[in-house]
């Protein structure tokens, strides 16, 4: 299958988009001045037997250090599952959360939390603001886990962490579906952390997904970020892609 490169700047679903500038970059995405990750499950790999477990501690504040310098947003929000455990948060989370804020603080940017379901500890190491859901425009960022109260052209979300085997090679993707949830559009982000393996998206149905938001899969379009280009490659919606393979 042929890859099809896009530019930076996207044209996502909705009738109001024209209006803010978005674009793709490291698993995350920029809302005009408005910075979105989801699911960096800090702590993830702390108890394995990895001296420096990727996508966690250092890599994954440095990761996330670059992106806010490369973009000086207002704002960034982390949609949901900031944290990983359940039932502790190892010393080592406490650092990676810290490196987060100081990495926002260094470019004037507010760090903003909606809360996942594995965010039952966040109370013990964030202090910082939180919203259950948070309106960027006609855009609602929110976990994804439950279905939002609020309504809204679109909605940004994590919680399934996207991923598309092309070729061979399983790549995190971001999937971005019009009419998924009341009419509206939905855009689901992968995994910031790169020690999550993914759910692999090619053969899900709708009923697959755990994202209430997700309610036609064979419409959503996958979109890849090429980190080694610097560039999106988009793909046909999940119905169609299944035929071509």
């Amino acid at each position: 299958m042929c890859l099809v490169p896009m530019t930076d700047n996207i044209s996502l679903p909705g009738a109001d988009w024209t209006a803010m500038t978005a674009s793709y970059d490291d698993r995350a995405l920029l809302l005009g001045e408005t910075l979105v990750v989801a699911d960096l499950h800090v702590g993830r790999g702390t108890g394995g037997n990895l001296e420096l477990p990727v996508g966690s501690g250092s890599d994954m504040v440095q990761r996330f250090q670059s992106l806010v310098e490369r973009h000086d947003p207002a704002e960034v929000i982390i949609a949901g599952d900031l944290l990983h455990s359940f039932r502790t948060v190892p010393r080592s989370v406490e650092s990676t959360v810290a490196g987060l804020k100081s990495a926002c603080q260094a470019v004037g940017a507010r760090l903003l939390v909606t809360p996942g379901n594995h965010d039952t500890m966040l109370d013990s190491v964030w202090d910082g603001p939180t919203e259950t859901t948070y309106r960027v425009g006609e855009t609602v960022v929110c976990h994804g886990h439950e279905a939002p109260d609020v309504d809204a052209e679109r909605y940004v979300v994590g919680h399934d962490h996207p991923t598309i085997s092309i070729e061979g090679q399983r790549q995190p993707c971001y999937l971005v579906g019009s009419g998924q949830y009341r009419g509206s559009d939905v855009v689901m982000l992968p995994s910031f952390n790169r020690l999550n393996a993914g759910v692999e998206v090619n053969e899900m149905r709708a009923s697959d997904f755990q994202s209430p938001l997700v309610t036609d899969a064979d419409r959503l379009e996958p979109v890849v970020w090429d980190e080694s280009g610097r560039e999106t490659l988009s793909f046909p919606p999940l119905g169609e892609f299944r035929r071509m393979l």
